[in-house]
Formats: C-alpha cells, structure tokens, sequence
C-alpha cells in the first residue's frame, strides 16, 4: 500500500526572520490599493465610509489570521456593491448587519460540509457573465456621481438618465469639474502602469487618487467630497427584531455570491504564485468568520478581492501576515488621520469604480469566448443582460438554468446511422449517448424503418443509454419481432 501524506504549510514555509521583510513591504503596498477601493465601495454601496474600512480591517486581521489561503486579501468588493445598495434600498441600512451576519454563519456551515469545492464546478461562461453584469451596472451607476449627479434609484432611470447627464458634464460648471478630476484619476492609475518595475512599487490606484485629491484642493475646487465621521458611532449590534422572509432570502444570496467571488478568487491567486495551494472548505469557512464578525459591527460584506490579493503576491508576500499587516494600517490610518478621506471628491472614487467595472467587463474574455463556442458565449450575453434588466441572483440562477441545459443537450449527443446491407436487411448503428432529450428522434428513425426489412441494432457505440430510450428500444423490437421479423440488438458487453 502506498500512503500519500500532504506537507503542511509550516514544514513548508521558511522562519518568520526570513520572510518577515518580504510581508512588510507586501502589507504596505496591499495597505495602499486597499484603502481607496475600502472607502469606494462603501460609498457605491450607499452607506456611511467607515464601514468599508472596517470590512477590510477585518478582513486583514480576522481572515487572515485564519487558514485556509495564504495569499488572498479580503475585504469589501466592487462586486457586491449592486447587491449591497439593493438590498440597504429595500431593507435599510439597519438590517445589513443581521443579513451579513446570517450569510457568515451560512459560508460557515457550508465549510464545515465540504461545500466549498463545489463553487468549482460552475461554467466559466455564468461566471464571466456575472461578473460583466456587475461591471455594467457598477459603470452604469458610477456615471452619475463621475459627472456631479446623483444616481436615480432604478437601472431604466440610469439609463435613460445618460442624455441629460451628459449634457450637464458638457455644459456646466459642476459637471465640467467633476469630470474633469475624475478623468484625471483614470488617466493618472492606467498610465502609472507603464512606469519603471521600481516606480510601480506605489499602486497606481493610490497615485490616481493622490493626484487627482491634491489637484482639487490646490486649485480649491467646489466639489462634493467624502463625508468620514467616528467611526464608533456607525458600529452597531444587529437588530434580530428585523428578519423577515425577504432578510433570509438576502442572506443566502449574500452567502452563495460571496462564497462564489472568493473561490473563484482563490483559484485565479493559486496561478500565481507556487507556495501553499488554497483549501476550499477551510478558506470557506474563514471567509463565513470574517462575515459573522462584520455582521455583528453592522458593516458591509467582505470577499476575497483579486486585485488587492494579486497585489499581495507581486510586492513579494511570503506567508499571511502580509495581510494581517494590511488591517493594521488600515486600523491605525482610520483612528489616526481620519480627517484625510475628507478630503477626496466623490467623482474620484466613482473614476476609480468606473474603472473596476471597465475591467469586469473583460471584453478580451467575451470576444474570445464569441470565438470559440457561441453558445457559451449566448449564456455569458443572458446572465450579464438579466443581472442588469433584473438583479443578481436572477441573472446568475438563469445563467446556471442555462448552462445546465447546455451541458444536457451536449453530453446527450446521439449519432444515428441507417445503412441498407442488400434487399432485406438494414443496419442501425447508434453512437454516444442515448438520453431522453435525444428520444423523439430515436424513435422517429426507428419508427420510420419498414416492417417488411430484417434489423440489427448495433448498441456498442452507446457510452450511455437511459431508462427511457431502453424502453423505447425494447418496445419497438417487441413490434418488429411480433410481425414475424427478425431483430438483432447488439450490445456492448
């Protein structure tokens, strides 16, 4: 018998004095990417900016103490600001805490079932599509507040809101200014990227945002900025009295896509990187005490995020306490310099939304995915289009639905050729899989062969034959052979 044995991750990894220099400076540079996107997408998601920074303190220091991946960051994400400002919308602000809450005990119990790896198992196409119909409706919002607006509530508002927006940033003085900075941002991140390697070493998003803020102070524009109060006044306890059919159904919702965005995360971070690989129950089960944690200060959801993980990996990260670094900065920053985010516009953190959803998109992805299957492609342009039209869960379910479909029709393919051997014998041969789906047109060549020819049924190309087309076969050879024809019906042994 042979016996395979796993190395652990300690026996794996060198002494702390070794590797320590590494995780500081990797802490620093996650620090830097973490804190605007941190206070971004607390503001997208329609709630106080403090809330956003503790998600990511705890996502640094409670996850990350926790194993399960050694690489990934968490924090809040671009990816559940729809979900967030839809669910703050129908349910109020004062029932997020109770509905993250009860998601992380949710991710909890299904690490502790072995679920996590099953999040595996979900067609890139859903998932490609989800993600572009987050970025759609992030953009799509993000507009607005990038061009001096408030945002309408409802997606045909937005969208039939562009004419007059537009016409507010090419006309006035507030709109003109706004977009102005916020074009700056962008500018600023995506050149930043083709510095030197040393330069690089400071995010880019972090540049964007420096320049742009500075900018506006300097030249003492009027511009609507982020309000950051205390943070102990927007820490809360969850009020239980508040669950209710549609706060439980919130909570399986923020569960399964949390769960979903962060294993797919940990999958894409495994490539990067040869130390330790992710164990996905484990690393499901850390992400549910990261959100049971958030659930109980009232804050907003967390997922592992691939840019800040990404991030993490390229400025040399060792072992995890890159990432629990990470939360202390981000502690530290809010208690001691709160004053700072005052000072940024809102227009420039919608800019750097904008471009989280552009790069969502992945329209790299989508023209190859039209290249290569278009069916797949077909199911990627629904679940993106329905998470727009509708929501999230409904987008991404019907997604599912369809690839599901897909996949029965593929794997239900069934060649069948008839090949006349002289005047009274015919040959059937079936090829590949005999399932129901495929059974109409079974029977229509089966029904459609003479009862005055003698068959054989060739069965050995079958990889699989169901219950119904057996009857179906049964039944037809039953016929022939009671009109006093031979059948023979060979099959595979």
């Amino acid at each position: 018998m042979i016996t395979l044995t796993r190395p652990t991750e300690r026996a794996s990894r060198p002494g702390w004095r070794q590797t320590f220099g590494n995780d500081l400076g990797a802490s620093l540079v996650v620090f830097l990417v973490a804190l605007p996107l941190c206070v971004g997408v607390a503001v997208a998601s329609g709630v106080p900016a403090e809330l956003g920074i503790v998600t990511g303190v705890v996502g640094g220091i409670v996850v990350g103490l926790l194993p399960g991946s050694t690489m990934q960051v968490s924090g809040p994400a671009a990816g559940l600001t729809v979900l967030v400002a839809d669910t703050v919308a129908q349910h109020g602000i004062a029932a997020l805490g109770v509905i993250v809450l009860g998601a992380g005990l949710l991710q909890i119990l299904l690490g502790a079932l072995r679920c996590g790896t099953w999040f595996r198992a979900i067609s890139p196409a859903v998932v490609q599509g989800m993600l572009a119909g987050i970025g759609l409706v992030l953009i799509l919002g993000q507009l607005y507040p990038l061009m001096g607006a408030t945002q309408p509530s409802g997606t045909w508002a937005k969208v039939s809101g562009l004419p007059e927006l537009l016409v507010r940033a090419s006309t006035t003085t507030a709109g003109l200014t706004a977009l102005g900075v916020g074009v700056l941002t962008i500018v600023v991140t995506v050149l930043w990227q083709r510095t030197p390697p040393r330069v690089r070493v400071v995010p880019g998003v972090l540049v964007g945002v420096v320049v742009a803020t500075g900018v506006s102070v300097a030249a003492g524009l009027d511009l609507h900025r982020i309000e950051v109060g205390n943070l102990a006044d927007e820490l809360h306890l969850p009020d239980f009295s508040l669950i209710n059919a549609g706060v439980l159904g919130a909570m399986v919702v923020f569960a399964l896509v949390s769960s979903a965005e962060s294993l797919f995360s940990a999958a894409a971070v495994d490539r990067m990187h040869s130390g330790p690989r992710t164990r996905y129950n484990t690393e499901l089960i850390a992400q549910g005490a990261g959100n049971t944690v958030c659930g109980l200060l009232g804050a907003l959801p967390m997922t592992a995020v691939i840019v800040r993980s990404a991030a993490n990996v390229q400025a040399g990260a060792r072992t995890r306490a890159s990432r629990v670094l990470h939360g202390v900065w981000l502690l530290l920053f809010v208690v001691a310099l709160p004053g700072v985010l005052g000072l940024i516009p809102s227009a420039v953190l919608a800019a750097l939304l904008v471009h989280s959803g552009w790069k969502l998109l992945g329209l790299k992805g989508v023209a190859g995915m039209l290249r290569a299957d278009r069916a797949e492609a077909a199911i990627l342009v629904l679940t993106a289009g329905l998470i727009v039209a509708t929501d999230l869960l409904t987008g991404t379910v019907a997604g599912l639905l369809a690839a599901v479909i897909k996949t029965a029709w593929d794997v239900s393919h069934l060649s069948v050729t008839v090949t006349p051997q002289g005047d009274d014998d015919e040959v059937v041969v079936l090829r590949g899989n005999a399932t129901f789906l495929r059974l109409p047109r079974l029977l229509a060549v089966l029904e459609g062969l003479p009862l005055t020819k003698h068959v054989r049924l060739d069965l050995t190309g079958l990889r699989h034959l169901d219950q119904a087309c057996q009857q179906a076969i049964d039944n037809w050879a039953t016929r022939h052979r009671d009109a006093g024809l031979d059948v023979d019906v060979v099959r595979s042994s």
